[in-house]
């Protein structure tokens, strides 16, 4: 399985998640047949205390995320957000709230720069993540 992502989704992920920096930022992946064509991004919702490892996505964010969707054609398709300081895997946490068949774009963000990006899938009886291949197209 993998992820089809054009350097212009990366450096916008990029942009927004560097902009939150020391906190955790996050988005919606919007696309089709693997292919992510449009970010949504997002304040994060979490308490300020616990914005630097935590982010929320609120069901307002979500039902907007999945009109815009409708609007342009496309479905939601995955998330991303970023691991500020510390490498770019799942948590256990990531794992309780995730979401089978969607991507989840983790990127590792070290003193304020884009480290790198990895694609994870929950495994559908939600036990694990399988990393996907991202190609950037």
């Amino acid at each position: 399985m993998s992820l089809k992502v054009t350097n212009k989704i990366l450096e916008g992920i990029q942009q927004h998640i560097e902009a939150a920096y020391p906190d955790e930022g996050a988005g919606f992946l919007l696309g089709a047949d693997g292919e992510v064509r449009e970010i949504i991004s997002l304040p994060n919702a979490r308490e300020d205390e616990a914005r630097h490892n935590r982010f929320l996505i609120t069901p307002e964010d979500y039902l907007k995320a999945e009109m815009k969707a409708m609007e342009l054609g496309m479905d939601l398709i995955g998330v991303f957000h970023s691991h500020p300081d510390c490498p770019n895997v799942p948590s256990e946490y990531d794992r309780e709230w995730a979401q089978p068949f969607f991507s989840y774009i983790i990127s590792r963000v070290d003193k304020g720069k884009t480290v790198n990006h990895r694609s994870w899938r929950l495994v559908e009886d939600r036990t694990q993540y399988e990393e996907e291949e991202i190609q950037i197209q």
